[in-house]
């Protein structure tokens, strides 16, 4: 068994909750005769109460295990694992008792009880019509036209007409929901390589892409899942393009389509949840504050029953501490978000190595800049270089822009004039690098090219940052770095001689008063 192959097995023990520890001694004295078969179950006990497992350890301690036999023992224990956890989770896995149901009546057709499996299997074809999985049904009617081959039964004649239009009209369903999540998911890999929509070149790019991959549909004819992943394609092409109303759109349709089909959000919470994400991204970007807040609190107020899985958990809390965050953000309250990251970083530590490392440089990001707007540049700085530190370079290429150019601003900030200095030419090099030294990046360079200065020459310059940046910000594929740094708000902070949270804070009150950013077209 390979190192990697091991530490699945560990780690797989080592997130079994007590229940489930339980359930599987049981599930394993129950089928397990010899005292040769238990030797898995000894091995099991060994690397649970075992902080740091070796197989060196293993064939000290357990004198009753061989070293030639531990690879086969390990291989047969995570089988074994696997095996209690299915049965323990069948009956709160609709999917898990479709397949069972599958199985069954596998057994029952190689034994030629052919009637016996057909019965099981409309069994099975009710359950996947509950859980709207065409994928299965499809395999289910598949299936029945085999036995049928070998059963004649006495409506033959009208039967085979019948499975072929159910499996020719199921077979579209499920040929649609392949191709919208297949595109859903090319954009997502779009997004993970770039981030944002850079220019008009990357716009149309993006617009031919999707266009020329989305295949033709009347929405009336679409079952849940097919509308389930076109909303989740559409979310994706507008948000690279920075369509946030749009965005906002698709997000919604995607939400309320839980809402007509309300044992969904059972079934498929995971994209329950991801839909809800994706309209809070949505409402952040449309600076939709109150909207954004009452979103927020369904998703903190989210459902959960005492047996939920370990990765709906994770995501729930992964999309709030997110979005907890961009409120912070949209209020200026940078401050006060700062106390959620002792939460955030123990949530990164429990589930290290359940996150991507694209969430995990997310974060890094996020908190950086939430240093970076309470004034506490060298914690910013440190948050930064770990993103700045990520190997795969070609992960989100925006990102690691955005945080080299945030980190000389910083060095800035702390006048370190000779880091910046040095750093510049790296920074501008990576840039051309990536392709992404626009009009907003290029204004910033110079004008730390310019450093040092004295404070009037300074003053000035600011100034004239200051409006060019605010005349970019007008441009639609100058507005992409906004959304990453409110570095116009970092200028008027230095003009005014304010923290930039206060002059966030400022405009943020004004907004709230005034309504200016918070229109919103009625739904």
């Amino acid at each position: 068994m390979s190192t990697t192959t091991t530490e699945s097995l560990v780690n797989l023990i080592r997130s079994l909750t007590k229940a489930e520890k339980r359930s599987f001694k049981l599930y394993a004295t129950r089928n397990s005769s010899s005292q040769d078969e238990l030797k898995f179950l000894q091995l099991f006990d060994f690397i649970d109460k075992t902080a740091h497992y070796s197989d060196d350890i293993v064939t000290l301690k357990l004198k009753s295990i061989k070293k030639s036999q531990l690879s086969n023992i390990k291989a047969h224990l995570y089988k074994q694992i696997l095996t209690s956890l299915r049965l323990q989770y069948i009956s709160h896995h609709i999917e898990i008792e479709i397949r069972e149901t599958i199985d069954y009546a596998t057994v029952l057709y190689q034994k030629a009880f052919y009637h016996q499996a057909l019965k099981i299997l409309d069994k099975a074809k009710q359950l996947a019509h509950k859980a709207n999985s065409s994928l299965l049904r499809l395999e289910i009617v598949e299936f029945e036209k085999i036995i049928e081959l070998q059963y004649i039964t006495r409506s033959i004649g009208t039967r085979s007409e019948e499975l072929k239009e159910e499996s020719t009209a199921i077979q579209k369903h499920v040929e649609a929901s392949i191709d919208f999540s297949n595109l859903a998911l090319q954009l997502y890999a779009l997004y993970l390589k770039g981030g944002f929509a850079r220019d008009e070149k990357d716009y149309l790019f993006v617009q031919e892409f999707f266009l020329s991959r989305l295949r033709p549909y009347r929405i009336e004819d679409l079952d849940f899942e097919e509308k389930m992943h076109l909303y989740n394609a559409y979310v994706w092409y507008h948000y690279i393009n920075q369509d946030f109303l749009m965005c906002y759109k698709y997000a919604r349709l995607w939400v309320d389509l839980f809402d007509e089909y309300p044992e969904m959000k059972v079934l498929r919470k995971e994209m329950h949840l991801k839909g809800m994400h994706n309209l809070l991204n949505a409402l952040f970007n449309l600076r939709s504050y109150t909207r954004f807040s009452e979103a927020l609190d369904q998703l903190s107020n989210y459902h959960f029953s005492e047996r939920e899985q370990e990765n709906e958990i994770i995501l729930h809390k992964l999309y709030l501490y997110l979005n907890k965050i961009n409120k912070h953000y949209l209020e200026g309250s940078f401050a006060d978000g700062l106390l959620l990251v002792p939460e955030i970083l123990d949530f990164l530590k429990v589930y290290e190595q359940k996150l991507d490392t694209h969430r995990i440089m997310v974060f890094y990001y996020k908190i950086a800049c939430l240093y970076f707007g309470s004034g506490m540049n060298k914690e910013a700085i440190v948050y930064l270089n770990l993103v700045i530190q990520f190997k795969e370079q070609s992960l989100r290429e925006d990102i690691q822009s955005f945080a080299r150019i945030l980190n000389l601003i910083a060095h800035f900030e702390l006048g370190n004039d000779v880091l910046v200095e040095y750093q510049i030419k790296s920074v501008y090099r990576f840039l051309i690098k990536m392709g992404d030294l626009h009009g907003v990046q290029k204004e910033i360079l110079s004008f730390l090219r310019l450093l040092p200065m004295t404070n009037p020459e300074l003053i000035k310059a600011f100034k004239v940052l200051h409006s060019k940046l605010v005349k970019l910000s007008l441009s639609p594929f100058e507005k992409r770095p906004f959304l990453y740094l409110d570095i116009i708000s970092w200028l008027e902070s230095k003009l005014e001689n304010k923290k930039v949270q206060e002059v966030i804070q400022n405009k943020f009150n004004r907004e709230l008063e005034t309504g200016s950013k918070f229109y919103f077209p009625p739904e």
